[in-house]
């Protein structure tokens, strides 16, 4: 929940004081954050189904919420936000009728989670590249990419298998 926190302080850092760095600062932040509470939940046993159903969807919100930023700061093109929302709508929907016909809702996988990781590393160093100049917005331009490339393949490739698993579900049940 404290994580999930960060997604209003980071828009307004964005979108109204336009303070990159902090707002990079607070995505780094909910990164870390995100890696260690996962980390310890594991380790001193203390998973929960609350945890297992938040921990994706304040991925989710924080994707949606950078991506929507982006956009409105030119950063990036208006397909890459389609794409993206539009594989989690539709997820959303499927979740929805599956959970309305009593069918638990997907396991995450080990590629959604690289989807996931690979956008959270994406988003933030893109960001970068409108705030600095000069070599670090070169680098950050370059690997910023090359995570959103492989974030966005593996994202929708995962939503495939995510849908048609939910459908087998929906069949089966």
């Amino acid at each position: 929940m404290a994580r999930a926190l960060g997604i209003p302080v980071f828009l307004y850092l964005v979108l109204v004081r336009e303070e990159m760095g902090l707002a990079i600062l607070t995505l780094v932040i909910a990164g870390a954050t995100d890696y260690f509470d996962g980390k310890l939940a594991r380790a001193w046993n203390q998973e929960s189904r609350l945890g297992e159903l938040m921990d994706p969807a304040v991925d989710r919100l924080y994707i949606i919420s950078v991506l929507i930023a982006m956009f409105a700061t030119q950063v990036v093109p208006l397909w890459v936000l389609a794409l993206i929302a539009g594989r989690d709508i539709l997820l959303g929907l499927l979740l929805v009728v599956m959970k309305s016909k009593a069918i638990p809702p997907f396991k995450v996988t080990y590629l959604g989670k690289a989807a996931t990781f690979n956008l959270l590393y994406a988003l933030p160093l893109l960001l970068l590249t409108d705030s600095t100049s000069g070599p670090i917005s070169d680098a950050a331009y370059i690997f910023g990419w090359g995570f959103a490339g492989w974030g966005i393949g593996l994202y929708l490739l995962t939503g495939l298998s995510y849908a048609r698993s939910g459908i087998k579900s929906l069949k089966r049940g």
